[in-house]
């Protein structure tokens, strides 16, 4: 498993390696170059010169691709140009909100969205099967940023008032701030009013953002157990004469998960493109919050770590995928 692991990771240098050549191309291919984006409307061609010259923009082009891939690997990205904050302390500050939220979004999709695909599968066209394949349906039309507006305008605020219409936790709650995980401080610290807040106000951007992977999962679970059914080895095993649990369990479940294990993966990749509406409209901090508005406020320094970092958050989840995938079925370590 280990040699795997450490392919997996040499295959992924590569990619981010390519990557990097197509942030530092973006970058120069800004209208007015890199100067001219962070001057905005006092730019003028002195101004930009100057900056040229301070930035290293007016050395040769292979030069600055080296220092810029230095920057990086150093982790220097620069300061913000909305806050004037280091960038990666604004990333530390709100990547523990977009993950708490992602994996509230993750935990929802996966724990609805396989149950109700094999549910599907098990009652194959009956009612059950065409009520979950319509609610599918629904689930990926509805767009995430309406549908939020939606559960605040139903649960909260002025609707039934059961959750509360927006941010982290509620103002004047006493919390402190340990990991900045607002539901794993509140247990660290044995605060748990903070704990139950916190979770509260999880409950609708967590449901607003699960809603599309949850469905596509239902859909691929449902899939990939109607294809499993019908394979040779599962009459095997029941033509021996074992039991219909464990049929299921043991050879239709666990071979019906490789194609869901990817879908999960890839979904899991997806919810940052989701976050970034979410947190809008919840008015949640986190990293999708820093990314909308480094894109109304040109934030480049900004918008060129938050990239990179998505990348490389891919690339973690497909390893994390991959690894399952040989956990799951032994067969794909030895590729």
């Amino acid at each position: 498993m280990l040699r795997f692991v450490v392919r997996r990771l040499l295959q992924a240098i590569p990619t981010l390696f390519i990557l990097s050549i197509l942030v530092f191309a973006w970058l120069r291919a800004l209208p007015g170059g890199p100067a001219g984006a962070m001057l905005g409307d006092k730019a003028t061609p002195e101004k930009i010169a100057d900056l040229n010259r301070t930035l290293g923009l007016d050395q040769p082009i292979f030069v600055q691709y080296f220092k810029f891939l230095g920057r990086v690997l150093t982790g220097d990205f620069g300061s913000s140009l909305v806050s004037n904050q280091a960038v990666l302390d604004e990333i530390g500050f709100a990547l523990p909100a977009t993950i708490e939220l992602s994996l509230t979004a993750l935990l929802l999709a996966v724990g609805f969205g396989i149950p109700l695909g094999y549910l599907a599968a098990r009652y194959h066209g009956r009612l059950v099967d065409n009520s979950v394949v319509i609610g599918t349906l629904v689930g990926v039309a509805v767009p995430v940023f309406f549908l939020g507006y939606l559960l605040k305008l139903w649960f909260a605020g002025e609707g039934l008032g059961w959750f509360p219409p927006s941010g982290r936790q509620t103002t004047g709650i006493d919390a402190t701030e340990v990991t900045g995980f607002a539901t794993l401080d509140g247990l660290l610290t044995g605060e748990f009013d903070a704990f139950g807040d916190a979770l509260w106000h999880l409950v609708l951007p967590g449901v607003a953002l699960a809603t599309i992977p949850a469905a596509v999962i239902v859909r691929i679970t449902r899939a990939s157990v109607l294809d499993v059914v019908n394979e040779d080895f599962v009459r095997t095993a029941e033509s021996k004469g074992l039991g219909r649990q464990t049929v299921r369990r043991r050879h239709v479940l666990r071979n019906a998960l490789l194609p869901v294990t990817t879908t999960i993966g890839l979904q899991t990749g997806l919810l940052l493109g989701g976050a970034v509406l979410t947190e809008r409209v919840f008015n949640w901090r986190g990293i999708g919050y820093l990314l909308a508005e480094g894109i109304e406020r040109r934030d480049y320094p900004r918008l060129q770590a938050l990239i990179l970092l998505g990348a490389v958050v891919y690339v973690l989840v497909n390893l994390l995928v991959d690894i399952a995938y040989g956990i799951i079925d032994p067969r794909v370590r030895a590729r």
